[in-house]
């Protein structure tokens, strides 16, 4: 079960010119991941986990509010399976 979640230094760094709110919300996401493990947490309909198409196939995203999305992937660190939060940006419509 997966239950650690990565953030990495991309990611560091825009959370910090984020509003509180989407802040929060990937706080909360990773908490509940850590808790209840990832494969649990993708059956909340709240965070539409979906996968992503193209090239980036092999990633996931998470909707943190209507504009913001988090993308993540499932990764190997020291033989242990990891959620690595790859980006938050403002999703374009």
């Amino acid at each position: 079960m997966i239950r650690r979640v990565n953030l990495t230094r991309r990611v560091q760094k825009q959370i910090l010119k984020l509003p509180a709110h989407v802040q929060r919300k990937l706080l909360t996401w990773s908490r509940m991941v850590g808790k209840l493990g990832l494969e649990e947490v993708r059956k909340v309909p709240g965070w539409h986990d979906e996968p992503l198409v193209g090239p980036r196939r092999d990633s996931r995203s998470i909707r943190l509010s209507r504009a913001y999305r988090a993308m993540y992937r499932v990764v190997q660190d020291r033989g242990e399976e990891v959620v690595s939060v790859e980006e938050v940006n403002k999703h374009d419509y």
